[in-house]
């Protein structure tokens, strides 16, 4: 197989996962294979936003999986002889900010239902992050770890915090930096 000339998987963690799969379609499965929080792609609604914006990188927070392991998987199956993405650039963990427990959580938007129904969270968490104010908090909950999303607010602005509190129960606390 060879790479196509729109699509480098050299820059794998950065390379997003709509390029991938349009690229390597027979990578989809694999994919879930890996995650099995992708299977959510099947949504048609989700696959239309979702898979144009987020990286490999993210996917691997989202799955809570090595990005590592990911990447070379993702490339063993792609029939890459590359010799393997060893350097594991996964997020390293970061202690509980201050402000997420000083700081009042004034909107609570659990998104759970809305994400398992097709419906993608960006316009709701924007309209809501954008009324707070000094030391105030809104608190996002997710059945994953929204990395797109959270590379948006932050974009905007906003100062992030998430923690993984279960399988499928995942709290970002946001606020004004």
């Amino acid at each position: 197989m060879t790479i196509k000339d729109d699509i480098k998987l050299d820059k794998t963690p950065k390379t997003i996962i709509g390029d991938l799969l349009k690229n390597y379609p027979h990578l989809e499965d694999k994919l879930i294979e890996i995650a099995p929080v992708f299977k959510k792609l099947k949504n048609p609604v989700l696959r239309r936003t979702v898979i144009k914006v987020t990286t490999l990188k993210q996917a691997a927070v989202i799955s809570g999986v090595s990005l590592s392991l990911l990447i070379n998987e993702l490339r063993k199956a792609a029939g890459m002889d590359d010799p393997e993405f060893e350097k594991d650039i996964f997020e390293s963990i970061k202690p509980k900010p201050v402000w997420v427990e000083e700081n009042i959580i004034v909107k609570e938007y659990d998104a759970r239902e809305d994400l398992e129904n097709g419906n993608h969270p960006a316009a709701k968490v924007t309209k809501d992050i954008l009324e707070l104010k000094e030391n105030e908090n809104y608190l996002l909950i997710t059945p994953f770890v929204p990395a797109p999303l959270i590379k948006i607010m932050e974009d905007k602005g906003f100062e992030t915090f998430t923690e993984k509190v279960e399988e499928e129960l995942v709290k970002t606390f946001v606020r004004l930096k």
